[in-house]
């Protein structure tokens, strides 16, 4: 090809894989400029064995991301940049997601576990990170602690005893695997998060490749202590996009809208423990010498997936476009609530028998009022989070930074301002999360071609969304959804009804009626033979 013998030295160039819970991306970006110089995205399947389980395959995510390196090369290449410029790859990934695998055959042991993904249900060997399969298990581990007190390990772990956590499903595949069971009897099994996998996938696998996780995965295993930065031995016995936005100080929050919401908020060189239901965990660590920055965070389950819940479930939509015309064609919900409550509430609720309800419907609601109000469960629920953020620090937060897919939707930010009655600023450049990332691997040790000090960090262009509606309607509003969300607790449980087996008999009252109601039907039938028969 004529065109590689001039190739355009653009200076350092480093990577990011970004690996979600509904597609795979690489990224290559300048670390002179931030600039984003090509991409190439490949969607992930999903699979739900049972209500409530969430599976994605470990082997395909691993081929996706071979396939998005592989043709962001070429596109690279048809650009006439030189791809031996690449110094460095970062990982960011879904969290929580939890995998095992062999280290003799470098096969998977399962499925993964994790996160119940409305948008595309994948099929994994691993456990993703809405999975609920081990609310059981859970709830078994709550009786054991004093006062069944959820909170028992947060000073160590920063974090309550949830499904959301890699522990658990670890305990599960443990105990209701074989294969899994049996290799880590024999000490061939090993266990990570999604970037574990990769990494080790990446470097060699059984042939040597390196096992390892960062201190902010790490976090989210429930097996490390966050005031050590080490794995806990009581523990086992019994975020990058921070970076991206350059939110380096304290005090400063970022929401990201994707499958779900994730908003962090910097607390600094010390952890502070939420009593308002958010998340303790370590925001970044940029070196080993270095010090950890921790951050608050809060997590909501539902917010993108909420549109693909309308357009495949419902059928109402044929797209995330679609949704934002349909709502914006109304204006209002007209007193229509929608909590999203799929698989229970998160942050900060933590209330996994909660579902989702519709109320507040009216002979006048129709399609684009229920548009409207999904957009709004988004907002409300990031409203939720940051009030608890606002109590726990003692600080309210005069503006909200924002990344992730959603933000594309105009309305959707402009009803974010409007119901947080602060400002919204959303970058130009919405890839954060994978920039951060990249910054990161190019700023770790041994490749330092990414300076992370302020003054030599680009000035990243962005929008901001003013609130245009007064504080009274959107209290008004947001108390509204409060009496929504109330509604729809305490709904499921796991609690089996006749060792598993639901009857209609198991209620002795409505046996006898349903009983006599069945006689009578026979009754009935009998004498009407007989008067037929006489009358014949």
């Amino acid at each position: 090809m004529a065109a590689s013998s001039h190739r355009i030295m653009l200076g350092p160039l480093v990577a990011a894989i970004d690996q979600g819970t509904s597609s795979t991306r690489f990224l290559v970006f300048n670390s002179k400029t931030a600039e984003l110089l090509s991409h190439h995205q490949v969607e992930i399947k999903q699979s739900f064995p049972k209500e409530g389980w969430v599976e994605e395959d470990p082997k395909e995510i691993l081929q996706s991301v071979y396939e998005c390196i592989e043709r962001t090369c070429e596109k690279l290449t048809q650009l006439n940049i030189d791809i031996s410029n690449i110094k460095a790859i970062g990982v960011t990934n879904q969290r929580e997601t939890t995998l095992v695998w062999d280290k003799e055959t470098g096969e998977p042991l399962y499925n993964a576990i994790g996160f119940l993904d409305w948008t595309d249900f994948l099929q994994c060997f691993c456990a993703v990170w809405l999975d609920l399969r081990t609310q059981s298990t859970v709830e078994r581990l709550i009786n054991k602690t004093p006062g069944r007190n959820k909170n028992h390990l947060k000073h160590k772990t920063g974090l309550p005893i949830s499904t959301y956590f890699s522990a658990v499903k670890l305990r599960w595949l443990m105990d209701n695997v074989d294969k899994v069971h049996e290799a880590v009897v024999s000490h061939r099994a090993m266990f990570g998060t999604v970037d574990s996998w990769l990494i080790w996938c990446l470097t060699g696998g059984k042939s040597g490749g390196v096992h390892c996780t960062d201190v902010t995965n790490a976090s989210r295993t429930m097996l490390f202590n966050i005031h050590t930065m080490d794995w806990d031995p009581e523990l086992c016995k019994y975020d990058s996009s921070l970076v991206g936005q350059m939110c380096f100080k304290d005090g400063q929050a970022k929401n990201t809208y994707g499958t779900g919401c994730f908003l962090l908020r910097n607390t600094g060189a010390k952890p502070v423990m939420s009593d308002h239901g958010l998340l303790t965990t370590v925001a970044y660590k940029l070196g080993r010498d270095k010090p950890a920055c921790y951050a608050l965070e809060g997590s909501v389950a539902i917010a993108g997936a909420v549109v693909r819940w309308l357009q495949d479930n419902l059928g109402i939509i044929g797209s995330s476009e679609e949704l934002e015309k349909l709502a914006a064609s109304v204006g209002t919900s007209y007193g229509c609530y929608f909590v999203p409550a799929f698989s229970g509430l998160y942050a900060p609720y933590w209330e996994p028998s909660a579902r989702g309800i519709i109320c507040g419907l009216t002979q006048f609601t129709n399609k684009s009022h229920l548009a409207f109000a999904a957009l709004e469960a988004v907002c409300f629920q990031t409203r939720e989070i940051l009030d608890a953020m606002n109590q726990d620090s003692g600080i309210p937060l005069t503006q909200l930074q924002v990344d992730g897919g959603m933000t594309s939707n105009r309305l959707l930010m402009q009803l974010q301002a409007d119901i947080l009655c602060i400002p919204v600023v959303k970058p130009s450049m919405p890839e954060t999360t994978a920039l951060g990332a990249a910054m990161a691997a190019g700023a770790a040790e041994g490749v330092s071609v990414w300076s992370l000090n302020p003054e030599d960090l680009s000035e990243v262009t962005s929008e901001k969304f003013e609130p245009q509606i007064n504080p009274e309607e959107s209290e008004f509003r947001y108390a509204r959804w409060k009496k929504a969300v109330e509604k729809s607790m305490n709904w499921e449980t796991t609690e089996p009804v006749c060792n598993g087996e639901t009857s209609i008999f198991s209620s002795v009252p409505l046996g006898f009626y349903i009983m006599g109601s069945m006689l009578m039907l026979i009754g009935a039938k009998y004498i009407s033979g007989q008067c037929l028969y006489t009358y014949i």
